[in-house]
C-alpha cells in the first residue's frame, strides 16, 4: 500500500501589509518630537490604531489624552493620523498648545472636499462608521453640510435639500466593496448623487485588500494582525472572509492565536492592517513555523513607493 503523504503545511503572505505612508510619518512624528523636545509629548488619542505602537510610545514619555482640554497649557500636543475637527484647533489655540499635526495628507485630502462642497452649498454624504476618530474630525470641518452613512439603514433614510446638489465622500480606511454597496444604494434614491473628485478610500487600505482577495480563496484560515480599533484591519478580516477564506481571525500578537484554530488547517494566510509594525507579523511567522507552518510564500499583488514628507512643524527643525 502506498502512504498517503501529508499536505504540505503552508503560510502565504500578504504583500503589500502592515504600515502605510501615513501611518509611519504619525509614528516618526511622534518621535522626532520626543527627541527634539523630550518628554512629555502629549498626543491626542492614539497616534494610530495599534496596541504595540502605543505601549512602546507610552513608555517612552507620551503621554495619550482624550481632548484636548486634558493637555495643560503652553505643552505640545500632536494630532494623530485620524484627523481633528476645526473646533478641536480652535480650542487647542486657545489653550496656546504647541501643536503637530500628523493627519495623514490623505485625510486632509478629503477635509478640503468637504470644504470644497460646503463652499458650493451641497448636501454631504460621509460614508463611514459612526464614533470612529477619522468621521468626528472629516465631519467637523463642515457640520451643517455633512450627514453620516454607516449602515443599509442610514442609506435608506438619509434625506437631502436638494437631490440635484448631493455628493457622496467616505472614510479613507473603509472595505472598498461595501462602500461601493453604500454608494449604489444612494443613487438608487439620488441618481444624480456626484462622486468624489478622486477616490476617498486610501491606496494602502485598497491594496491591503486586494492582497487578501487574490490569496484567501487558497486559505483555511486567515490571520491578520491588527487592533480591535483599527477600521481598515477590521476589514481585513471580512474581506478574506467573503473572498472564500473558511475562517479569519484579527490578533494583536502571535501568542492570541487559539491553536485550536488550526485543527484542519493546511495554508494559513497572514496580513496586517496599515498601522501594523512588520515585526509582529515576524512573530507570528515564527510562532506558526514552531508549530510545523515553516513554509512562507509571499503573495504579491503591488509595490508601494509612496512616502510623505513629514509634518510641517518638524520641516525646520
Amino acid at each position: 500500500m502506498t502512504a498517503v503523504s501529508e499536505p504540505v503545511k503552508r503560510v502565504l503572505l500578504a504583500k503589500p501589509r502592515g504600515y502605510c505612508a501615513g501611518v509611519d510619518r504619525a509614528v516618526v512624528a511622534v518621535e522626532k518630537a520626543l527627541e527634539l523636545y523630550g518628554p512629555p509629548v502629549y498626543v491626542r488619542k492614539e497616534i494610530v490604531h495599534n496596541r504595540h505602537v502605543v505601549e512602546s510610545l507610552r513608555e517612552r514619555g507620551v503621554i495619550f489624552v482624550e481632548e484636548t482640554s486634558e493637555v495643560p497649557e503652553g505643552e505640545l500636543v500632536v494630532f494623530s493620523a485620524h484627523g481633528v475637527s476645526p473646533a478641536v484647533r480652535a480650542e487647542a489655540e486657545e489653550r496656546k498648545l504647541r501643536t503637530i499635526d500628523a493627519t495623514c495628507p490623505l485625510v486632509t485630502k478629503v477635509h478640503k472636499e468637504v470644504n470644497r462642497f460646503a463652499r458650493e452649498d451641497y448636501d454631504i454624504l460621509l460614508i463611514g462608521h459612526e464614533g470612529h476618530e477619522e468621521v468626528e474630525g472629516t465631519a467637523g470641518e463642515a457640520p451643517t453640510h455633512v450627514q453620516l452613512v454607516d449602515t443599509a439603514e442610514d442609506a435608506a433614510k438619509v434625506e437631502v435639500r436638494d437631490p440635484s446638489k448631493v455628493v457622496w465622500l467616505s472614510q479613507t480606511t473603509l472595505s472598498v466593496d461595501e462602500t461601493m454597496e453604500r454608494v449604489d444604494q444612494l443613487k438608487g434614491r439620488f441618481p444624480n448623487l456626484a462622486d468624489p473628485p478622486s477616490d476617498d478610500i486610501c491606496y494602502a487600505t485598497s491594496n491591503r485588500q486586494t492582497a487578501v482577495k487574490a490569496m484567501a480563496q487558497e486559505c483555511d484560515l486567515v490571520l491578520v494582525v491588527g487592533s480591535k480599533n483599527s477600521s481598515n484591519s477590521q476589514r481585513l478580516v471580512e474581506v478574506a472572509k467573503q473572498a472564500g477564506a473558511r475562517d479569519a481571525h484579527l490578533i494583536d500578537f502571535a501568542r492570541e492565536v487559539d491553536e485550536k484554530w488550526l485543527e484542519g488547517v493546511t495554508t494559513v494566510g497572514v496580513t496586517s492592517g496599515a498601522s501594523v509594525p512588520d515585526v509582529l507579523v515576524m512573530d507570528l511567522l515564527a510562532w506558526l513555523s514552531e508549530r510545523g507552518w515553516g513554509e512562507v510564500q509571499e503573495v504579491t499583488t503591488a509595490n508601494e513607493k509612496i512616502a510623505f514628507a513629514l509634518p510641517r512643524e518638524l520641516r525646520s527643525v
